[in-house]
C-alpha cells in the first residue's frame, strides 16, 4: 500500500514515516500542499495523509481542489483545529475522515486501515444496495438484473451515495462534490436529481425506500435491506476477542522524543572523550553545552526528570572556564554516565497521556439497546467522554438523582412499559435547563418532532446512526472552549520543545505556530498575527530577552502579552525578563498543567481587558 503523506513539520513527518514504513507501507513525502498537489496528480496512491496548516497551499484547499479534478481515493486530514465549523469544513471539503494533533498512533494506525477496508470496497466490480448494483468498470446500473438508464449526474449522485453508506451529505455538499466551483447550479436541482432518481428506481422495482431525507442535514443512503452478518471471534466466556495488536512500530514513535535525547547526549560522550584524554576543544566544549542546557528543559517534559536535573548540573559545570579541574572533570563523566543510564530507563510519567489536555464530559445514555450501548462506551475514552448507561426510565431517574451528567442521550421507546420517555424528558428540561438533552428515536413523526421541541431538548437524532454521528451531535451541544480561535506563537531552537509545546496547547482550541529560527520572528509575528508569544530566553543569533524588547518598542504590537520559558529562575534571569518586556515566565522543565493554565489565562485575560477598551489606549 502506497501512502501519500503531506506535512511540513520534520519531526512529525519523519516520525510517521518510521511508523508507517514499520507497517508495511510505502511512503512518499511532501513538505507543501503544491509538491502535494503534483505528486497526488502524477502517482498513485492509496491515500494521502494531508496535515491541515501546510506552505504553498492549505490542506482544505488542497482536498477541495482534488475531489474536484475527480480524486476518488481516500483522504485522511491530519489537523489540530478541533471545532466543529473546523471539521465540517474539511469533511465538506472531500476529507473522507480526520485526526485530532495530537493523536494515539495506534488510533491513527486503524483509522488508515479502515479507509483502506473501504478503498478496497469501492474499487471492487460493483457497489450494491439489496439487489441494485452499479458497475463503475462498465458504467452500467441495474436493480433485479434490469439496467436503469441514468443521465451522468443521476449516475453520479447514485454512485457517491454508494461510495459513502454512512455519510450524510449536505445540497451544498454535493453541488461541490458533483458541479465543482464554476458551473454549480442552485441547490434545488439537487433536490430534482434526488426526486427523479427516486422516481427511475421504484419504476424498476425497487420497493425499499433508498434514499433517506435527514431534516435539516441532508440526504443518506439507508442500511441496504439485506444485510450481510460479519462473524466474529469470541472467547469462551462469549466476549470478543480482542484484535492482536503490533506495539512495536506505536511504541517506536512514542520513543521518537528519547531517541533525539540519545542523539543529544553523544556530544556530551564525546566532550567527556576529550576532556579525560586531555584533548581540549573549546568547539565541542560550546556544543555540549547547547545540547546540555536543551536537555535541561526538555528531558523533564517527556518523562525523564532526573534527566533534566543532572543535565542540568552539567549545563552548570560547562558554564565556567572551559579548562576544567581534574576534580571537575571526574564529576562531568559520572554525570554524563549517569545521564546515559536514565535514558535506558522507561520514561515515568507521559505528558501527552498522564495530564488530561481534553476536558472528559459526562454522559447519560438512556437506551436499552445493549449493542449500541457497548459500542458508545468502547468509543468513549477517544472522544473524552465518560458513560453511564441507564437501559430504562427507572434506572435513569436514579442515576440523575446521584450524579448530574454534562449531556444526555435518551431514546423515546422502552417497550414493556407504558410510560412516555417524554415525560422524562420534561423533568430533566424543569430540573436542570442547562443540561443539553438529544433525543435519539426511531420515531420520526412530525408530532413527535414537535413534542421533543417544546419540551426543550437540544437536538433530535433519528435511528439508526453511526457511532460517529452520535458523538459529533453530542460534540455540537457540549461547552466550546472560550479560548477557541486563539493563536500562540511559540519560539525555540529545540524542536523537541517545539513539538512538545505544541502538543499540549492544541487540543485546547488553540492554533499554534512554531518558529526554531528566532531571526524570522519578526516575519512570522507580521504574518500570523498570534494573541500571545512564547519565547525561550536562551537561543542562538537572536536571544528572547532582544525579541521582548523589540515587540515592546513597537506601535503596534506593543501590548501583545508574552511568556517566556527558562531554565535559569534566578532573581537576576527573572528580573532581566520582567524589564524587557515579559508578562510572565515559565520555567524548565515546563509542566503541561502549568503551561495550559498561564496561556489560557493570559489570553482571557487580555480579551476582556480588550472588550472593556483597555488594551490599547
Amino acid at each position: 500500500m502506497k501512502i501519500l503523506l503531506v506535512e511540513d513539520d520534520v519531526l512529525l513527518s519523519t516520525a510517521l514515516f518510521d511508523l508507517l514504513s514499520a507497517n508495511r507501507y510505502t511512503i512518499d513525502i511532501a513538505s507543501n500542499g503544491q509538491a502535494g498537489l503534483e505528486l497526488a496528480t502524477s502517482t498513485e496512491y492509496e491515500l494521502i495523509l494531508l496535515d491541515w496548516l501546510i506552505p504553498k497551499l492549505d490542506g482544505v484547499s488542497l482536498c477541495r481542489q482534488l475531489r474536484s479534478q475527480g480524486y476518488r481515493k481516500s483522504i485522511l486530514l491530519l489537523t489540530g483545529k478541533n471545532s466543529n465549523a473546523d471539521i465540517v469544513a474539511g469533511l465538506d471539503a472531500g476529507a473522507d475522515d480526520y485526526v485530532i494533533k495530537p493523536f494515539d498512533p495506534e488510533a491513527l494506525l486503524a483509522r488508515i486501515r479502515s479507509l483502506l477496508r473501504r478503498n478496497e470496497a469501492i474499487s471492487s466490480s460493483t457497489l450494491t444496495w439489496g439487489n441494485l448494483c452499479l458497475d463503475p468498470s462498465a458504467g452500467r446500473v441495474t436493480c433485479n438484473e434490469q439496467e436503469i438508464l441514468l443521465t451522468a449526474t443521476e449516475y453520479k449522485l447514485l454512485e457517491l451515495f454508494l461510495q459513502n453508506p454512512d455519510r450524510i451529505f449536505s445540497r451544498a455538499v454535493i453541488l461541490d462534490r458533483l458541479w465543482g466551483f464554476g458551473d454549480a447550479p442552485t441547490e434545488n436541482a439537487v433536490t430534482t436529481h434526488i426526486k427523479d432518481l427516486r422516481k427511475k428506481l421504484k419504476t424498476v422495482g425497487l420497493t425499499e425506500e433508498f434514499l433517506e431525507t435527514v431534516y435539516g442535514m441532508g440526504y443518506r443512503i439507508k442500511p441496504a435491506p439485506n444485510r450481510s452478518i460479519s462473524v466474529v471471534q469470541t472467547n469462551q466466556d462469549g466476549k470478543k476477542k480482542p484484535a492482536p495488536k503490533d506495539m512495536t512500530a506505536v511504541n517506536r514513535v512514542l520513543e521518537r522524543f528519547r531517541n533525539s535525547f540519545v542523539g543529544q547526549v553523544v556530544v556530551l560522550e564525546r566532550l567527556k572523550t576529550a576532556l579525560l584524554a586531555g584533548n581540549l576543544n573549546e568547539e565541542l566544549h560550546q556544543q555540549a553545552l547547547h545540547e546540555a542546557h536543551k536537555l535541561a528543559g526538555s528531558m523533564g517534559s517527556f518523562g525523564y526528570p532526573e534527566g533534566s536535573r543532572l543535565a542540568r548540573k552539567i549545563e552548570h559545570l560547562l558554564l565556567g572556564d572551559s579548562s576544567l579541574s581534574t576534580e571537575q572533570i571526574s564529576n562531568f563523566s559520572q554525570l554524563v554516565t549517569a545521564l546515559q543510564q536514565e535514558l535506558t530507563k522507561p520514561a515515568v510519567t507521559s505528558t501527552a497521556q498522564n495530564f488530561p489536555v481534553n476536558q472528559t464530559y459526562r454522559l447519560l445514555v438512556i437506551d436499552d439497546d445493549t449493542t449500541l450501548t457497548e459500542q458508545l462506551q468502547a468509543e468513549a475514552d477517544s472522544w473524552g467522554i465518560r458513560i453511564k448507561v441507564a437501559p430504562n426510565l427507572a434506572t435513569a431517574r436514579s442515576l440523575f438523582s446521584l450524579a448530574t451528567p454534562d449531556v444526555v442521550l435518551l431514546d423515546l421507546s422502552f417497550p414493556g412499559t407504558e410510560e412516555d420517555a417524554l415525560i422524562l424528558l420534561s423533568e430533566i428540561v424543569e430540573r436542570s435547563p442547562n443540561i443539553p438533552v438529544i433525543v435519539f428515536t426511531g420515531r420520526d413523526t412530525l408530532a413527535d418532532r414537535l413534542a421533543v421541541s417544546r419540551l426543550g431538548a437540544r437536538q433530535f437524532l433519528h435511528k439508526p446512526a453511526t457511532t460517529e454521528q452520535i458523538f459529533q451531535a453530542i460534540a455540537r451541544v457540549l461547552p466550546q472552549p472560550q479560548t477557541s480561535e486563539a493563536k500562540v506563537l511559540i519560539v525555540d531552537d529545540d524542536p523537541v520543545i517545539l513539538a512538545g509545546l505544541s502538543a499540549l496547547l492544541t487540543p485546547w482550541g488553540l492554533e499554534v505556530i512554531t518558529l526554531s529560527q528566532s531571526q524570522q520572528f519578526w516575519k512570522v509575528l507580521i504574518a500570523t498575527s498570534p494573541d500571545l508569544v512564547v519565547l525561550d530566553l536562551e537561543m542562538p543569533i537572536v536571544n528572547g530577552l532582544e525579541l521582548c524588547q523589540v515587540v515592546r518598542q513597537d506601535a503596534q504590537w506593543g501590548d501583545l502579552p508574552i511568556l517566556v520559558v527558562t531554565a535559569h529562575t534566578e532573581a537576576e534571569f527573572l528580573q532581566q525578563a520582567f524589564a524587557a518586556g515579559a508578562d510572565d515566565f515559565i520555567s524548565k522543565p515546563v509542566l503541561g498543567p502549568e503551561l495550559v493554565t498561564r496561556v489560557l489565562s493570559r489570553i482571557q485575560r487580555t480579551r476582556r481587558r480588550s472588550q472593556l477598551g483597555g488594551s490599547k489606549s
